[in-house]
């Protein structure tokens, strides 16, 4: 077997695999297997990109599972039009997927190194609709909101006010919650304008394990 035969098949086992757990939505299976995970993981790592679980990366992060990923994704239910605010970067690799899905993707991190990797990785990929910034994810992107969706890919103890304020009427936010060394839970959120004022409807979804939200840019370079 030839190593483009042995990457097809290892593709059709990965998009299998999600299938089984419960993902439906074949727009985000499509985006998941046309974003080369391969390329977001460090090279030590490149054997085990398609495994499902996750795995470590630069400034002591991670890149989320692969089903932890396309499970957000579906739940944002995003519409080609829509623009999204992404917490953490990370390696680019949800940017990168959700990029296939909306018409910008606005993505904060803390770690100026990861910033700069993720930003030079995703433009080699031409993954052009997708603007890395280095700041404080708890604070949002006041200056380009609002955001029909937002995605955080780290744990906070509560939802930063600063994020619901920069969703847009009728958006989504999905965002795992808990403490920093105990159990956590994707939490999704719908905020609507009613005759009342602005209400933000929660609901609870599946048990994850995520790095902590943190205040601040970080020191690292």
């Amino acid at each position: 077997m030839n190593d483009r035969a042995g990457r097809d098949i290892e593709r059709m086992e990965f998009l299998l695999a999600l299938r089984r757990r419960g993902i439906g939505d074949q727009a985000v299976l499509r985006a998941m297997e046309e974003v080369p995970r391969g390329q977001f993981v460090d090279r030590d790592f490149a054997n085990t990109a398609y495994d499902d679980r996750a795995l470590p990366i630069a400034c002591g992060q991670t890149i989320s599972q692969p089903y932890v990923v396309a499970y957000m994704t579906e739940q944002l239910a995003l519409k080609p039009h829509h623009r999204v605010l992404e917490i953490g970067t990370g390696s680019g690799y949800q940017a990168a997927v959700l990029s296939r899905l909306a018409r910008e993707v606005v993505s904060i991190e803390r770690y100026r190194t990861l910033a700069g990797q993720a930003r030079e990785r995703l433009a080699s990929l031409g993954y052009d609709n997708v603007e890395v910034m280095v700041g404080d994810g708890m604070l949002g992107c006041a200056a380009k909101a609002p955001f029909d969706r937002i995605i955080v890919t780290a744990a906070a103890e509560e939802v930063p006010q600063a994020l619901i304020d920069q969703l847009a009427d009728d958006g989504g936010m999905v965002v795992p919650v808990g403490p920093h060394n105990g159990p956590q839970r994707i939490i999704k959120l719908t905020k609507s304008t009613t005759p009342d004022g602005v209400t933000v409807a929660r609901e609870e979804q599946i048990a994850v394990r995520f790095v902590p939200l943190l205040p601040g840019q970080a020191q690292e370079l």
